[in-house]
C-alpha cells in the first residue's frame, strides 16, 4: 500500500496530489491517504466516484481523516 501525506495541504491539494498519484499506480493497488482538511471526507469521495476507484475506508483518528482508496484503471 502506498501513502500519500497530505497533512497541513488545503483543498484542492489533498484531491490534486490523489489524483497525480493514482496515476502512476495499476488497478488493485491501494493508497491511503492522510489529511488534516476535514473537506477530503466529501471531496475525495466524490472524485472516486467519478473516476470509477473504490473508496474501501474513511477514518478520522486524533484530528487526521484517512481515506483508503483501491484504484481502478482502464
Amino acid at each position: 500500500m502506498i501513502e500519500l501525506d497530505a497533512r497541513r495541504l488545503m483543498c484542492p491539494m489533498p484531491v490534486i496530489k490523489t489524483q497525480n498519484i493514482i496515476k502512476t499506480m495499476s488497478s488493485g493497488e491501494q493508497l491511503r491517504v492522510v489529511c488534516t482538511d476535514p473537506g477530503v471526507m466529501q471531496d475525495i469521495p466524490a472524485w472516486c466516484r467519478i473516476n470509477g476507484h473504490i473508496l474501501l475506508k474513511t477514518e478520522e483518528v486524533a484530528g487526521e481523516f484517512i481515506l483508503i482508496i483501491e484504484v481502478v484503471q482502464e
